[in-house]
């Protein structure tokens, strides 16, 4: 099976040649499959977002290659534009991009790029709205009278109207109250199980990871250190504590009740699974009584 995208010896230099010359990603190797849920964590400077913005074409690799569909995406530098339209990308703070009269205009901005008109780009909003949890009614708004959850959500909603195969997300719910970020997640989550795409979700939000994620790409000063299942990247709690990271608060409790001799299973990533593990372990509890 041919990945969806594959990074081949990927390197990025900032100010290559000059004093200021500071690798900012180096030698990164991966492959990523159709319809993966791919979560990318890292301390500040570690090389995540230069490495995502190198997936789209919007900034060239000092060396290596990006392949979409295993085809490089800068055989052709003048086509790099479509490329973009199938590598979706989402900034952290994606609502500061939202320019047009009405939210409706600013989710149509994209797929009109792309020569979409009449029913056919009125669908695409329509539904992209209803992916990013854009009510309807907010459409015909100015997108600068909305919410801060409402914003962020229309600005992804943009993105989604273009259909990519591949949609990036960098710290989207970085900023947002518990409730906003909750809503936002789940969004993300239904349209991922609805489209079936790939999804690759820059994050320092362990939580987030945990819930959504099923592979791992850990990144530290500039390199590739892990990419794995994301049950097995936490249950290196020692190794991610040494580079920065924390694995999500309550498999650290699991873990320790774990140590103690509590017979609970190891990779326990959610509260949810939590809750179950300590239930049947209180009616096992209950039936010794």
């Amino acid at each position: 099976m041919t990945p969806v995208l594959e990074l081949k010896n990927l390197s990025f230099v900032y100010g290559q040649g000059t004093p200021f010359e500071k690798c900012a990603v180096d030698n990164v190797s991966l492959k990523i499959n159709k319809g993966e849920f791919i979560g990318i964590i890292g301390h500040t400077g570690s090389g995540k977002s230069t490495l995502v913005q190198m997936l789209n074409g919007l900034i060239k690799p000092t060396d290596g290659q990006v392949l979409l569909d295993g085809e490089d995406i800068w055989t052709n530098p003048k086509e790099i534009r479509k490329i973009r339209f199938k590598v979706g990308m989402v900034f952290q703070y994606p609502e500061y991009q939202l320019f047009e009269e009405t939210v409706y205009k600013d989710i149509a901005f994209g797929p009109t790029n792309m020569g979409k008109t009449g029913d056919d780009l009125d669908k695409s909003v329509i539904k992209a709205a209803e992916f990013a949890g854009v009510k309807p009614e907010l459409l015909q708004k100015s997108p600068f009278d909305l919410s801060g959850g409402e914003k962020r959500r229309a600005a992804i909603a943009g993105v989604i109207a273009m259909d990519p195969e591949v949609l990036v997300l960098d710290e989207p719910t970085a900023g947002l109250d518990p409730m906003g970020r909750e809503i936002l997640l789940s969004q993300i989550t239904q349209y991922h199980k609805e489209r079936k795409n790939t999804i690759l979700l820059v994050s320092h939000s362990m939580e987030d990871i945990a819930r959504v994620a099923d592979r791992i790409i850990v990144m530290n000063d500039s390199h590739l250190v892990m990419f794995d299942k994301t049950k097995e990247v936490f249950s290196h709690g020692d190794e991610l504590r040494k580079i920065g990271l924390k694995i999500p608060q309550i498999t650290s409790i699991m873990q320790q009740l774990k140590s103690d001799g509590f017979n609970v299973p190891s990779g326990i990533l959610t509260v949810d699974e939590a809750f179950e593990v300590i239930v049947s372990l209180l009616k096992k509890e209950e039936k010794l009584w």
